[in-house]
């Protein structure tokens, strides 16, 4: 085996560290030397992992460094994107508020629109009721006219046809009158042949 002087130097040599002759002249193991014990192992250990330490330090540095770059244009990239989200929420409920209001405003002017189309559609047809009703009651005037004239025409032909059976029946009568006198004056002239007769 190599003295562990040796080895000290060989490890550091591969680590890269410096190591003073002093260092390694001092004796190791089990004799006494003037340095604490504390010290020494602190001095071994690094001799044996301070430069892989070292390097582990700045890589933790950069990676620190990298990470709160990163963290800070996250952070950036996030306020961006939320301002810009605002921006596009603010922008969207600004157009549907005036999308709203012209909704509305086109249905105000439908209703009102509906409303008065209502209102002349029920002037029209009081209008219409009522010429219907002027309509009706002159149709009714005219037919009780017509009926009226009809009845005065019909009660006329009544009367005349009546006195046309009455002038009828009397001269009936007075034929009848007539033919019965002659009747009378035959007998009294068949009753006087017959006694005419009887005396011859």
């Amino acid at each position: 085996m190599k003295p562990l002087e040796e080895q000290n130097n060989n490890i550091s040599l591969e680590a890269g560290q410096m190591v003073s002759s002093k260092d390694i002249d001092k004796p190791l193991g089990n004799g006494k030397s003037q340095i604490p014990e504390g010290n020494s192992l602190n001095k071994v250990r690094d001799i044996l992992v301070g430069s892989q330490m070292r390097e582990l330090d700045k890589k933790f540095s950069r990676l620190e460094e990298r990470l709160i770059k990163e963290c800070a244009d996250l952070r950036n990239e996030t306020r961006q994107r939320l301002d810009t989200l605002e921006n596009y929420i603010r922008e969207e409920a600004n157009s549907l508020s005036e999308r709203a209001k012209n909704e509305q405003l086109k249905r105000d002017k439908a209703v009102r629109a509906i409303s008065e189309e209502q209102r002349k559609f029920a002037e029209s047809l009081e209008t219409k009721i009522a010429e219907i009703d002027e309509e009706a009651s002159k149709i009714q005037r005219e037919l009780r006219s017509s009926i009226f004239s009809q009845s005065q025409s019909l009660q006329d032909d009544i009367r005349q046809k009546y006195e046309e059976i009455l002038g009828l029946l009397q001269r009936e009568t007075d034929e009848l009158k007539s033919e019965k006198t002659d009747r009378s004056q035959l007998s009294a002239l068949f009753s006087e042949l017959a006694l005419r007769l009887n005396s011859q």
